[in-house]
This record gives structure tokens, sequence and C-alpha cells, in this order.
């Protein structure tokens, strides 16, 4: 079970706008290297942005990042996703004292209209990658922890979006 001091910050993302928030134990993020073949064959922002593959961490790098941590709060936003809940909970944590707290939103950047790739982004202090373009399978992740989470089989339906900030 996890500390009873980190669930205020579970708490904390439903306040910013989160739909629900559990804190998770990190062992119970999946990763798996077809979910970067997802974003590759398959999402239209594939190389588009420095937080999409093939710039984003590898699923590789995330699991030996995930072994850093013991802890995460996971969130679910609703179709209109704000991105920047993922950084504005990091901060918050980290200023908390946890100076280790490291966010994932869920889907494309989007903070400017194109990158910079040959000079960097500008905007490194916003810019976090998506759960799925570092590898992490966001369902498997999701269902393990309680959450629900379909396949979209129409454009009509509305998504479940998630976010991640690893706590430690």
């Amino acid at each position: 079970m996890a500390p009873k001091d980190l669930k205020k910050w579970a708490d904390r993302a439903v306040k910013m706008g989160a739909k629900a928030a559990k804190i998770i134990r990190t062992d119970t993020v999946k990763t798996a290297e077809w979910v970067r073949m997802k974003c590759r064959f398959g999402c239209g922002g594939y190389g588009g942005c420095l937080t999409c593959p093939p710039h984003s961490p590898t699923p590789e790098e995330t699991r030996r990042m995930l072994e850093d941590y013991q802890w995460a709060v996971l969130y679910e936003m609703g179709p209109k996703a704000k991105r920047e809940l993922a950084v504005k909970l990091e901060r918050d944590i980290f200023l908390a004292g946890h100076y280790k707290a490291f966010g994932m939103a869920q889907g494309p950047c989007g903070l400017c209209g194109e990158c910079d790739f040959e000079n960097g982004c500008p905007h490194n202090d916003r810019a976090r990658p998506a759960m799925e373009a570092c590898g992490i399978d966001v369902f498997e992740t999701v269902r393990t922890n309680g959450f629900t989470i379909d396949v979209l089989r129409t454009t009509s339906e509305k998504g479940h979006y998630f976010g991640l900030v690893l706590i430690e």
C-alpha cells in the first residue's frame, strides 16, 4: 500500500482537472517494444516533435528509469485533456521535496506549431513525452490499476486519456 502522505497528490490531480487519480506502484507500469511501433506505423505525429518517437525515451530507457521510482500518480483526463497537468503536478510534487518527480502526458506535444529540431525545444520546462511515446503500454497499465479503457471503434466515441507523474 502507498504511503498515506502520497495520496494528497492523487487528490491534487483531481483538483487540477483530472477525472480520477490514484497512487500506483511503478512495478505495475508496463512497457513494451510494440508500443513505439504503433506510434511509428499508425500515428501521424511520429517524428513530428521532440517529445515523440524516435526522439522520446525508448521502452528500455523507460524501464530503467522506472526502476528508480517506487510510486506514481496515474490520472485520467477527459476528452479535452490538458497536457500541462503533468507538468504542474510534477512541479508541485518537486517543490514538496520529491526532487525526482517526473511527469508524462498524453498525445503529441502541441506547444509549438513545429518543433525546432536543429536548436532544441524552447519549452523544455513544459514539454513532456506521452506515456505511449516512452513505450508504456497504457492499456495494460491503466487496466492493471483499476481504470477503464477501451479501443475506440468510431471517431464519435469519447476517448480515455491518461498521464503519469513518477514520485520517489
